[in-house]
């Protein structure tokens, strides 16, 4: 069991390997071709559409996973997964409208491009694939999504070296991003259509709960988790461009995307390791134990790197002139490592069915951090978020622990 969540891991990585590779071209063709400023602003309209996506959106992939595992149910969990997405669909659009047309000024978004926000946002709903992400993980068939996720990286790299020869502009780049997301949406429902079929009869929002009184608890409970994943991240970024301007955000997205690899990392093992301890909840403690000590010694290994080699990464991929994002991308990188080590952790409270107690983990923390902000931006701007995302993911892990802890000493 824990090679095999290994395994998944290990290809979930390989394809997250490869899109950090070329998340570094494609992050040096918009830096440079935009600038300090015009790249602030491109992130805060991608940055927008990620965050009003990630608070309308279910985690519908664990709900695959969680009922999912008999034949008799997999046909009714993946409708009902795919029916929490049409809703997720309908809410997202009617909540763009509202927010960008009725916003003001505290909306850092200039009018200008709000018209491209609603687009780019529209686009981000209708190529959701939370669901096909669950069936492939249900049957274990990580290599194949490992190569849908790859096809984000490829037509972003494709499409920005494109743009930035003929014609870099913020509306084209955004094209790009579009086209990425579309083409990796149809990657991965093409893989999801050939590993079990799909059928309409199927999609429906009542079945899975008249048989299981506590699926409505925990679909709520990981959509909120999801949420304050998105605050803590995506809102965040927003937040910076309310108090600082987009330049600030810029250099945090900057910041971000070199210091936050690792996180990815962690997510990666939350989404391999939750359907093992789902499987086999006697071995839970010993997969997570196992995947954690990995984890500690992968996130210091990358925590090092950061401090010997951010300054020049930063200075050969963006420019000089993003060379302040070092600060927060070395704070960033600790708080990763430290989210790698309670990936695990995450994934057993989870695979317990205490998803609200892991909403509750992550909210009072996620709430401190912009509060924080507020008074830490004009002090120490950019770097402000990174020590504020550290302080968050120290109280997080350390409250996962002791919850796990805690729950291990009842059962036994």
């Amino acid at each position: 069991m824990i090679k095999r969540a290994l395994t998944n891991t290990g290809w979930l990585m390989g394809a997250r390997g490869v899109n950090a590779v070329l998340s570094l071209i494609y992050l040096a063709l918009t830096t440079r071709s935009l600038g300090l400023a015009g790249f602030g602003q491109f992130i805060l309209v991608v940055t927008f559409a990620q965050a009003l996506v990630g608070f309308v959106s279910f985690q519908s992939w664990q709900v695959v996973v969680r009922w999912g595992q008999t034949k008799e149910g997999l046909g009714d969990a993946t409708g009902f997964a795919i029916a929490l997405d049409l809703l997720s669909v309908a809410a997202g659009t009617v909540a763009a409208a509202l927010v960008l047309w009725l916003a003001g000024d505290w909306l850092p978004l200039p009018p200008e491009l709000r018209l491209a926000a609603f687009g780019y946002t529209m686009v981000l709903l209708l190529t959701l694939r939370s669901t096909p992400t669950g069936i492939l993980r249900l049957h274990d068939r990580y290599a194949r999504a490992a190569t849908a996720d790859s096809v984000t990286s490829v037509v972003r790299v494709a499409g920005a070296g494109l743009v930035a020869l003929i014609a870099p502009s913020i509306p084209a780049f955004l094209l790009v991003w579009a086209a990425g997301e579309v083409a990796t949406a149809g990657a991965y429902w093409f893989f999801a259509r050939q590993t079990q079929p799909l059928f309409w009869r199927h999609v429906s929002l009542r079945r899975v709960p008249a048989g299981e009184p506590g699926v409505w608890s925990f679909v709520a409970g990981t959509a909120l988790s999801g949420m304050l994943v998105i605050t803590s991240r995506q809102v965040l970024v927003l937040v910076l461009g309310a108090l600082g301007g987009a330049s600030l955000a810029g250099l945090y997205r900057v910041a971000s995307q070199l210091g936050e690899g690792v996180l990815k990392l962690a997510q990666a093992l939350l989404r391999a390791v939750y359907p093992e301890l789902v499987r086999s909840p006697e071995a839970a403690k010993a997969i997570a134990a196992q995947i954690t000590r990995i984890a500690i010694a992968t996130g210091l290994a990358a925590v090092i790197l950061a401090l010997v080699a951010g300054r020049w990464v930063i200075g050969v991929i963006a420019g000089e002139e993003f060379l302040p994002a070092y600060t927060p991308m070395i704070l960033l990188s600790a708080a990763a490592a430290i989210e790698l080590a309670g990936a695990s952790l995450e994934a057993l409270l989870v695979a317990r069915g205490r998803a609200l107690t892991n909403f509750a983990l992550r909210a009072v923390p996620t709430g401190l951090v912009l509060l924080a902000l507020v008074f830490l931006v004009d002090i120490h701007g950019a770097a402000a978020a990174g020590m504020a995302v550290l302080g968050a993911s120290v109280a997080t892990v350390t409250g996962l622990y002791l919850v796990n802890r805690r729950l291990e000493r009842g059962e036994a």
